[in-house]
């Protein structure tokens, strides 16, 4: 249990120290008018207080992410507390403060576009096609489970479920972010933090004790921990599909130095929030094995609720209940409305004339569409996919970060480390994975690593440029 209180302190100091270190390296301006009032469009450029704002970031970047992700991350023992402390501090947060702040400096630009200006147009393109098919997906595994839930404890059919969803779904999108999203979503956070900090509070005055790390359990099983551990647990550490969401709050901040207390700040909530949930994981059936058992009988919701009711009773499976149904709900809209975004910003690069209600409606069900289908069939094939591809986004966010730093003379090794780390992340699953290439782990490993110093080279290279030019600037004026 030591090891789970000295993990919280960590997050919390994270919060406290480190995030006012990113910021300081972006550098704010309080005294430059936010896209929220010099964009002001009442539909999703609309100023919002920093609290909303955080617990709106909260709710859409997690729903069951740091729930679920965490639980089956649990069956790696108490390592994943180290991977989520770390990453959710050095890469996740930071990950995040930027996709938002980035956003916020460009007028509210989207994820794409971004990555366009400091990675170039064919990056933005490969990130634009994967950015839209994650959501998609996201927006259709979150609709699912749900819809299934209703159907079985209630008289509504799944496909009538389905249907009531997506009509929610298509009103969130499209209408002005603080009449639905603005007015409820912070209730809905706010269930979010007290589920977790109940089940924290339950477990703690339970005869189960969290395990501690040592060198005899700090990994019990046989699946490698790299790079598997940071693929399952990605909402919680890092997650690209945050780089989505961080422009639908960038939008409606009412000034720079808010963006710690939304972007990072919200963040680091969503880490504590995945410890509790592997803590729970891991001593709640005593021990991984316990644990393997319970999610091959039932899979994480089951889990979840089988955890939710024992410790905390009829309270228990109410707060169970409304997780499994309106947290995933909650994530599925806002990638349905960033999704939206993405697609109008991007016509709006090729078509002079792009605005007004009929492309907007247009916009939303060119994702709506396919996600509906996607959440009627068995697509489970498809998301395994997810997981890789959600890194990958994360992966190409940090290293516009270090562009991002590194062009206007700013500490780049702030991005450029995690974005080494995450690119060796991504570069060996792919090749070791079911999904993916399905070599084996020595071999994976060694293509793996010789792709990610190909990146650290092109890394250099660029650092090595922008010395060049500075060097060539300065002689000019001297």
């Amino acid at each position: 249990m030591v090891t789970f209180f000295i993990a919280i302190i960590l997050l919390i100091t994270g919060y406290m120290v480190y995030s006012k270190v990113v910021e300081r390296v972006f550098g704010i301006n309080d005294k430059q008018p936010t896209p929220a009032y010099s964009k002001s469009d009442s539909l999703d450029y609309v100023p919002m207080p920093w609290w909303k704002g955080s617990l709106i970031q909260l709710l859409n970047i997690a729903g069951l992410g740091p729930i679920f992700g965490a639980i089956m991350g649990a069956l790696y023992g108490p390592v994943a507390f180290i991977w989520i402390v770390v990453g959710c501090i050095f890469a996740g947060a930071v990950h995040d403060y930027f996709s938002g702040m980035l956003s916020l400096r460009h007028n509210g630009a989207q994820y794409p576009t971004l990555v366009g200006r400091y990675l170039g147009k064919t990056v933005q393109v490969f990130v634009s096609i994967v950015s839209l098919v994650l959501m998609i997906l996201v927006a259709a595994a979150f609709v699912a489970g749900p819809a299934q839930l209703i159907a079985e404890i209630t008289s509504i059919g799944f496909m009538t479920a389905l249907l009531f969803i997506f009509g929610y779904f298509l009103l969130a999108a499209l209408f002005p972010v603080n009449k639905i999203i603005g007015k409820i979503y912070p209730i809905f956070g706010g269930i979010l933090i007290f589920m977790a900090i109940s089940i924290a509070v339950a477990l703690i005055f339970t005869d189960r004790q969290i395990p501690n790390i040592t060198m005899d359990n700090l990994h019990p099983g046989e699946l490698p921990i790299w790079p598997l551990l940071m693929v399952t647990i990605s909402c919680g550490a890092i997650s690209g599909f945050h780089s989505t969401q961080s422009p639908i709050i960038a939008r409606t901040l009412k000034k720079e130095s808010d963006g710690r207390k939304v972007f990072y700040g919200a963040m680091i909530a969503e880490g504590i929030i995945a410890l509790i949930w592997a803590a729970a994981g891991m001593t709640f059936f005593g021990g991984t094995e316990g644990l393997q058992a319970a999610l091959a009988g039932g899979g994480p919701g089951a889990v979840v609720n089988e955890i939710s009711t024992t410790l905390l009773g009829t309270l228990g499976g109410i707060l169970a209940i409304l997780g499994v149904i309106l947290l995933p709900i909650t994530t599925g809209d806002t990638a349905i409305r960033s999704s939206r975004m993405i697609i109008i910003e991007f016509l709006q690069r090729g078509f002079k004339k792009v605005n007004g209600k009929g492309i907007v409606i247009v916009a939303t069900l060119i994702v709506t569409i396919p996600a509906f289908f996607l959440s009627t069939i068995d697509y489970s094939f498809l998301w395994r996919y997810v997981g890789w591809t959600n890194q990958v986004v994360a992966t190409v966010m940090l290293w516009t970060g270090a562009m991002y730093l590194l062009k206007n003379n700013k500490f780049h090794w702030l991005c450029g480390v995690p974005a080494m780390f995450m690119s060796a992340v991504v570069c060996t699953y792919i090749f070791y994975a079911p999904e993916g290439f399905n070599l084996g782990y020595e071999v994976s490993m060694i293509i793996g690593f010789a792709l990610t110093i190909l990146i650290v080279l092109w890394y250099v290279k660029q650092i090595i440029a922008h010395k060049r030019m500075g060097d060539h600037n300065y002689s000019k004026v001297a």
